[in-house]
């Protein structure tokens, strides 16, 4: 149950910052965010190799985390709109 609220609220943080950085966070809520923080740690744990955050929250697998939710933005944003931000 623990793991679960971690993914969320690491999800969360990470969906966020990559929606700041990515300058979509106006067109977004906090549920999309969470989607695109997990999703996005999830894909670049798999591309990477970087760790998981079951395995504990560390400075890199949070990076990574965040690259992941970037890159995924960078993409919904080019199939979109057809342009990156």
């Amino acid at each position: 149950m623990i793991g679960i609220i971690i993914w969320l609220i690491v999800g969360g943080v990470v969906g966020w910052l990559a929606s700041m950085v990515m300058r979509t966070d106006g067109q977004q809520g906090i549920l999309l965010n969470i989607i695109v923080g997990i999703v996005g740690a999830f894909l670049a744990g798999l591309l990477l190799g970087g760790g998981s955050i079951n395995e504990g929250v560390t400075l890199m697998s949070f990076l990574y985390s965040l690259l992941g939710a970037i890159v995924l933005l960078a993409i919904v944003n080019l199939i979109r709109r057809g342009s990156v931000r």
